[in-house]
């Protein structure tokens, strides 16, 4: 564990292009042999606006880094955050907390503010308007919206107190679990229920982008499925049942269009309907 949490104290920014890339690649080639749809999309096509919004996360997140390094040290040096204190703790178990109250702060709440805040909601939709969910929608977010992620993430730092070796380990996590449960992959239900009960999964995901409520509004987290299990959102609904968007924006054609999702945030709020 020492080890790991050393590497990650100083992993090169190439390394994490290499998880992003990779993650993305392997989840792509997954989708190909055990797909849970066979969609009759053009893949390619589809995820160019993806992409895009890829590269606008990365241009948004890389000159703020510094602020979480300099957030981290500072958190570490004067004793602050949970972890700081708890009483000591054998070293896996200090980093398991770690990761998990990051993913609490910086994934799980942030994503239920999003839902439940009007405006935050609308640039959120970039994300949820996806008709064709894939390892590619994980990284679909509007550039506001990483920076909205951005904020949660480091105030998460403050509250947890986590040093950078656990900060960029989440991150990497994040990154992959994100393509994992995003993916368009069909996993035996059986492995997939039991892998719902610690981490999420892509069926349990899946119900999240589904095109109405209540089932919008349900299964916020990313890494960890105790989140949503502890505080009463998580949903279950059969896979092929799952309808992809948003009804009350309904538009493929502009929801696929880079010029359409920069200005979906701007557009008057439309709450989802209820399903049934």
């Amino acid at each position: 564990m020492e080890q790991i949490i050393s590497y990650f104290e100083t992993i090169p920014s190439w390394h994490r292009s290499l998880i992003l890339v990779g993650g993305i690649t392997f989840f792509w080639i997954l989708e190909g042999i055990v797909p849970l749809f066979n969609a009759p999309y053009k893949k390619w096509r589809h995820s160019v606006p993806n992409f895009f919004f890829t590269i606008t996360t990365i241009i948004v997140n890389f000159p703020l880094a510094f602020l979480l390094l300099k957030s981290s040290d500072w958190t570490v040096e004067n004793g602050f955050g949970i972890i700081n204190w708890l009483p000591e703790m054998p070293l896996w178990l200090y980093v398991l907390l770690g990761v998990m109250l990051l993913d609490l702060i910086g994934a799980y709440t942030a994503h239920w503010v999003e839902h439940k805040v009007k405006p935050l909601w609308m640039v959120h939709l970039v994300h949820h308007s996806d008709h064709n969910v894939d390892t590619t929608t994980a990284n679909r977010h509007h550039p506001l919206e990483s920076l909205i992620r951005y904020a949660f993430t480091l105030a998460g730092v403050f509250i947890v107190g986590a040093p950078i070796g656990i900060i960029m380990l989440y991150q990497s996590l994040s990154v992959i679990f994100s393509q994992f449960n995003h993916a368009n992959i069909g996993l035996p239900k059986k492995m997939d229920k039991a892998i719902s009960w610690f981490i999420v999964s892509p069926d349990m995901h899946k119900v999240h982008h589904h095109y109405k409520l209540p089932y919008t509004d349900s299964n916020y987290g990313n890494i960890f499925s105790i989140w949503d299990r502890f505080f009463g959102t998580y949903m279950y609904l059969d896979a092929e049942d799952i309808v992809y968007g948003v009804d009350t924006f309904p538009d493929e054609m502009e929801n696929s269009s880079i010029k359409g999702l920069l200005k979906q945030p701007f557009h008057k709020y439309r709450r989802p309907t209820t399903d049934g």
